[in-house]
């Protein structure tokens, strides 16, 4: 019998696991990418080496976020969205200058 226990780590004991925001997240509620408790820590985008702060979506592996375009409606009265390609790095507002940015590689 092996001493190791029979429930898997806690994500909390990982130390950084939960201070780099996810690969991709939307703002749109009905997104499968859309989560409440990583959008309310309040997550920094920079895109192309300045920061974004009209991002509806990104994601940082495929290298694109989505941002309005103007005040232009679809036909269901969501915001009119485009997408921009190039690179992208997410951090997490909450956790000052030097937190941990979430990058292609």
């Amino acid at each position: 019998m092996t001493d190791t226990p029979d429930t898997a780590p806690d994500s909390s004991e990982t130390p950084g696991a939960q201070d780099v925001p996810p690969d991709r997240l939307s703002v749109e509620a009905g997104s499968e990418y859309f989560d409440v408790e990583k959008l309310q820590r309040g997550v920094a985008i920079s895109f192309k080496g300045s920061r974004r702060t009209n991002v509806e979506e990104y994601c940082i592996s495929e290298g694109w976020v989505r941002v309005q375009a103007g005040k232009t409606l679809d036909r269901k009265g969501k915001p009119l969205t485009i997408k921009l390609n190039g690179p992208v790095e997410a951090w997490y507002e909450d956790l000052g200058e030097d937190a941990p940015h979430a990058k292609a590689s």
